[in-house]
């Protein structure tokens, strides 16, 4: 069965935007070397076509970047959304029983499946298929934007905190045993 993890940057008080800032040099290692050990990932629509950004070779990017998208064109991707009617390479498109096809994607399948976008997570969060939050908290106040958290979440249970690179911690939670 696949451990379902959601992932992502957040800001100190609480926001997720890739655009307002980003991972340093260690941080986007740890990401290369992330991606390249998981079993797949699931997208919400938004995410995913920010992440569609990877499919296509840069002439500005350098080697860490290269090696970044080369990481997420192999692994295998499934993307929930009710509008899209297609998705890119090595991508499968999940639209109508999502509940269904998404526990049954986790019973089918091993490893780490990485839960990209808050909303996504946050529906999964209510039917209890999140096994796992990471928050990689930046030193950042954004006072606005998308929160990591979309909605009510069970209680959590702290099972680690590392430090990445300079600034970065990443905090790890499980939900709680009641």
């Amino acid at each position: 069965m696949a451990k379902f993890v959601f992932a992502l940057n957040q800001s100190l008080d609480g926001y997720v935007d890739h655009m307002a800032f980003g991972p340093d040099a260690v941080l986007f290692r740890h990401f290369i070397d992330d991606v390249r050990g998981l079993a797949g990932s699931l997208h919400g629509r938004r995410m995913y076509e920010t992440m569609r950004y990877w499919d296509d070779d840069r002439p500005e990017w350098d080697e860490a970047e290269r090696e970044y998208a080369a990481a997420w064109r192999n692994q295998p991707k499934w993307v929930v959304s009710r509008s899209l009617t297609s998705v890119g390479p090595n991508a499968t498109l999940i639209g109508s029983d999502i509940e269904a096809e998404i526990r049954e994607l986790k019973a089918q399948r091993d490893g780490v499946i990485e839960v990209a976008g808050p909303q996504l997570a946050g529906s999964l969060t209510e039917l209890g298929l999140i096994d796992e939050y990471r928050i990689y908290l930046h030193p950042v106040v954004l006072g606005s934007g998308k929160p990591f958290f979309t909605g009510p979440r069970p209680p959590l249970h702290l099972v680690a905190s590392d430090r990445i690179g300079a600034d970065v911690i990443r905090l790890t939670y499980v939900p709680a045993q009641s």
